[in-house]
């Protein structure tokens, strides 16, 4: 009775999985704001009221050039856009952060106002992890907020698995990393060990701002600022957490699973 009373509950229900990434994409959340923008005609010379409010030292100002905005080391907390007098750094709302390289989450210059988005691996990287990836997530030392929005798309809203992409419990069985957290030195060791059991072709994904540069404890003495110090990376996605949207995006954008929409269709 137990079973014919569940099966008759998911049969009501019906499909939870949301249809992203062949629907569109979910809103963030109002509070949220996704990827900032930096307008360099906006930015006026000689002006560094955006510098001293940033907690992570995020943003650099050079005299005669535009603020530089480290999307990598930026928690997203927004006090840069409340800081700014001419509006030259804004909120897009864009979920879509992940880059393949780490300067191309520097942006000022006025030829980078916007993240360059991540190219997928080449071919034969794509043939072998495209339909089946195995993740061996590691926890460098985090808050544990990147870990549970990773954990969010394991979830029947998410499902994803339904893209080929699992997490395995044994370095030995995975594909690739995926790391959370500063990398403090209690765990420099085991992440390489991790690193090393890995069979080869493997790839790295660093997610979250503590992964990327160290976040707020970057330049502290007990953590490496990141992932990079320790392992070749081959996808960076920022947030403080990112959504889980932002690390969905980065992992499928990476295997050449999807195809580009404009935000909100």
């Amino acid at each position: 009775m137990f079973v014919i009373d569940s099966i008759t509950h998911r049969l009501k229900r019906g499909c939870e999985t949301m249809a992203y990434p062949k629907g569109p994409a979910p809103a963030l959340p109002d509070r949220h704001g996704g990827a900032l923008r930096v307008d360099a005609t906006k930015c006026a010379d000689g002006c560094r009221e955006c510098v001293p409010v940033c907690p992570t030292e995020a943003i650099a100002r050079v005299s005669g050039r535009p603020v530089a905005l480290d999307l990598g080391r930026c928690i997203f907390c927004a006090a840069c856009v409340e800081a700014c007098p001419s509006s030259a750094i804004t909120q897009t709302n864009d979920h879509r952060m992940a880059v393949r390289l780490r300067d191309d989450l520097i942006l000022g210059d006025p030829a980078r106002e916007e993240v360059r988005l991540a190219a997928a691996l080449d071919e034969k990287l794509r043939k072998l992890f495209g339909r089946s990836l195995r993740l061996r997530q590691v926890s460098a030392g985090g808050c544990a907020a990147c870990e549970a929005d990773t954990n969010v798309l394991g979830t029947i809203g998410w499902d994803l698995s339904r893209f080929g992409i699992q997490f395995v419990a044994s370095p030995r069985h995975a594909d690739g990393l995926l790391i959370t957290g500063p990398v403090t030195k209690n765990m420099e060791l085991a992440l390489k060990k991790t690193w090393d059991a890995m069979p080869e072709p493997k790839i790295v994904i660093a997610v979250g701002a503590c992964a990327i540069a160290g976040g707020p404890f970057v330049g502290h003495s007990q953590v490496n600022n990141g992932a990079a110090s320790v392992v070749p990376v081959d996808l960076y996605i920022p947030g403080c957490p990112p959504h889980p949207l932002t690390i969905l995006d980065g992992l499928l954008r990476l295997l050449g699973r999807l195809e580009e929409r404009k935000v909100g269709s």
